[in-house]
């Protein structure tokens, strides 16, 4: 089974995340912030991370920068999710290692649609 990491601060989009992964079979953890995020990356790397756009303490484009090189040989699909339709800040975290976005509030299908595209369904 696939595993994805769901790295948001608010608890309520990350029950809403798990509910939708779990039902599309995928097995999920969670971390409300971008250290603990990375600290779980570096134990156990997941097939794919959804991504909040803005964090306490480190930010998205700083994560993404030192998950991109931890070099550990795994490279997950990382899906930033936006709640504003910002092109800058979308082009930021592209830039920075994320490999495609959606904005939020997302749903199934639309979560479900950036796993396939990833490869990861």
């Amino acid at each position: 089974m696939k595993t994805c990491l769901v790295v948001d601060d608010s608890s309520v989009v990350r029950k809403v995340a798990r509910k939708i992964l779990e039902n599309l079979k995928v097995v999920i953890c969670e971390a409300e912030n971008g250290q603990h995020a990375l600290d779980q990356c570096q134990q156990a790397m997941p097939d794919a991370i959804i991504l909040d756009y803005h964090m306490p303490g480190m930010g998205t484009v700083e994560f993404l920068s030192q998950l991109r090189g931890l070099g550990n040989g795994k490279r997950p699909f990382v899906v930033y999710c936006t709640t504003e339709n910002d092109t800058a800040d979308i082009s930021r975290a592209i830039a920075a290692g994320a490999d495609d976005y959606v904005i939020k509030p997302f749903d199934r299908d639309a979560l479900r649609a950036k796993l396939v595209a990833g490869g990861l369904m």
